[in-house]
């Protein structure tokens, strides 16, 4: 059965959350602040993370950022009252997969939840199974696995997408809204940045030298070309 944790330091909201997501089928586990979350994050295994950004102590985003940083590679849904431009952009730049406004409906809610849980079911069980290489990097999609002589290099899981996207159109040109479609699953966007962002940090993974790259490219206004 596919397990939920939920993380909202407002009782009633988790509670409301997990009521109807137990609806719904799923196992649902709740913690009420950010450090709690962590806490049952390091020692049970999950499916996904509904998380509350405005927390006190430890918000959303420094759990987020955490749990990226330890190289857990859970899907994440960010709920915020916040609605602001900036604060949608800086949580999808922390790892988190989707980002939801409060209030919301729970129509909507659930919608998302079965789309990301869907996109990572899909993404395990249709990518190769054989172990490419990639500038520095040797790449495992199937099981979310890279490694540089021999260690393991750690990747967010939307590095591995955007890696994955990228390589199974190298030879081609990517625009920033081909990734943000097929990746973030936007249909749109209010700014290219968090694309760019992530080249950046692919290019640190897998080229000799980031600064002045030989396979992920730039094409000047139109996107990036993998060679």
């Amino acid at each position: 059965m596919i397990k939920i944790l939920i993380t909202d330091d407002e009782p009633s909201m988790r509670q409301g959350l997990a009521d109807n997501l137990e609806f719904e089928g799923y196992h649902t586990e709740v913690a009420s602040n950010g450090m709690e979350a962590l806490e049952k994050l390091g020692g049970e295994s999950y499916d996904l993370l509904i998380l509350d950004v405005m927390m006190p102590e430890l918000s959303g985003f420094d759990v987020c950022k955490k749990l990226r940083q330890q190289g857990n590679n859970i899907p994440v849904i960010l709920l915020t009252a916040k609605g602001e431009e900036i604060d949608r952009v800086l949580g999808l730049e922390l790892g988190a997969d989707d980002y939801i406004t409060k209030p919301f409906s729970l129509r909507e809610l659930l919608a998302r939840v079965k789309a990301i849980l869907r996109r990572y079911s899909n993404s395990n069980t249709s990518a190769s199974t054989e172990r490419e290489t990639i500038g520095l990097l040797e790449v495992d999609f199937e099981n979310y696995v890279a490694t540089s002589s021999g260690k393991e290099v750690k990747l967010s899981h939307k590095e591995f997408e955007v890696l994955h996207f990228l390589w199974e159109n190298k030879q081609k040109i990517v625009s920033r809204d081909d990734l943000l479609k097929n990746i973030w699953k936007y249909d749109e966007f209010p700014t290219t940045r968090t694309v760019d962002n992530f080249i950046l940090r692919l290019r640190q993974k897998i080229e000799n030298n980031p600064n002045d790259p030989k396979i992920i490219l730039t094409v000047h206004g139109m996107g990036y070309k993998m060679i």
